[in-house]
């Protein structure tokens, strides 16, 4: 019973981590340029140049024009303009009527129908859950080995 009741407790600790992140809008009237950093939640509803580098959660909603340098972020969501080259750490995803003009660099990728994308996609691969330094060489070569080769 006590395993039962740690993982729910976990759960709902992840909830409350989730629900305690902010959330920062820019407007439709907002238009920002510069270089922004933040590591909660940004939804951008107006115009951003600039570059973005953040840890957190970022959605370009359907009124919104980004002409950026680079956006580097957990995650992002997007339904409006971007033109720059984007990397998002977990996942993308390109809504329908989204226009995306650069290349992608993330662990996951969904693009809806409907989205004008140019550019280039590279997908980030997991790294072995293995400390480099303190296993052999040979050990870690094995931690290599990618799963599509093994037999199945």
């Amino acid at each position: 019973m006590s395993e039962e009741i740690k993982t729910e407790n976990t759960v709902e600790n992840k909830q409350d981590e989730v629900q305690k992140k902010n959330i920062t809008v820019f407007g439709k009237e907002t238009e920002f340029d510069g270089e922004l950093e933040f590591s909660d939640n940004l939804v951008i509803t107006g115009k951003f140049k600039g570059r973005i580098n953040a840890t957190g959660e970022l959605e370009i909603d359907k009124t919104a024009i980004c002409d950026v340098d680079s956006i580097k972020v957990n995650s992002v969501v997007i339904s409006g303009k971007v033109k720059g080259n984007i990397e998002a750490k977990e996942r993308v995803e390109m809504c329908s009527g989204s226009q995306v003009t650069g290349d992608v660099l993330t662990g996951r990728i969904r693009i809806a129908d409907n989205v004008d994308f140019e550019g280039q996609v590279s997908m980030l691969e997991k790294e072995p859950e293995v400390d480099l330094f303190s296993v052999a060489s040979d050990e870690y070569k094995q931690a290599l080995i990618v799963k599509s080769d093994l037999p199945h």
